[in-house]
């Protein structure tokens, strides 16, 4: 039996551009579209962090983002352009990675992820051909996986994680305290991640509107 290879995976990060992601954070009492953009960049940076990682796909048509990140040399930014939909962000992403790779696609909205977590689900993903971390909540994905070779094929938004595994799929097995599950899209998902610890630049929008 071949020994899974758990080196060198590229994570691709799909963004929406800041003045229409995250709508239902509008009730936190910050500036929901700095508050969008720091918990993406938070994200980005963990990815890049992480061990197992040694290429990060950044798909959005967020000036501000792309202009955020073009100092990161990790990190790569591709425009969405006339793509439609997250599934076809990240399917645009894929295509940039190139089959020979083993890809992931990371939601950009997991401002407590902590790199250890992500190489964690990494290295259970190198044994599947695809795998799926399910969110807190065990009804949403918040990373999807294909080992080097796999075609891919995702299909995120309501209730991912059930279409998620028909399309294939393997649970990895995470804990349930992992960062990587903590994805916030309301006021009571962000206070958990503020409770897990969240990034630099998640912090500062919260502490300077706090101020």
């Amino acid at each position: 039996m071949d020994t899974p290879d758990t080196s060198g995976w590229t994570i691709i990060v799909p963004v929406k551009p800041a003045a229409v992601g995250k709508s239902r954070l509008v009730d936190v009492g910050v500036d929901r579209e700095a508050l969008a953009r720091a918990i993406a960049l938070d994200t980005i940076a963990a990815a890049a962090a992480a061990t197992l990682v040694s290429r990060v796909i950044v798909v959005t048509d967020d000036a501000d983002i792309g202009a955020e990140l073009r100092r990161e040399p990790q990190v790569e930014v591709v425009p969405e352009g006339d793509t439609r939909g997250l599934d076809g962000a990240i399917a645009r992403g894929a295509d940039v990675a190139g089959l020979g790779t083993a890809r992931a696609a990371l939601l950009g909205d997991l401002p407590a992820l902590r790199p250890a977590d992500l190489d964690a689900a990494l290295e259970l993903a190198a044994s599947v051909e695809r795998g799926v971390v399910v969110d807190s909540e065990a009804t949403g994905s918040t990373l999807v996986t294909a080992r080097a070779g796999a075609v891919w094929v995702s299909a995120f938004g309501e209730d991912s994680a059930a279409r998620h595994r028909l399309l294939g799929c393997t649970d990895l097995a995470v804990g349930g305290d992992s960062t990587l599950r903590r994805d916030v899209d309301t006021a009571a998902h962000l206070s958990a991640a503020v409770a897990l610890g969240i990034g630099p630049r998640t912090s500062a929008v919260l502490i300077a509107e706090a101020r």
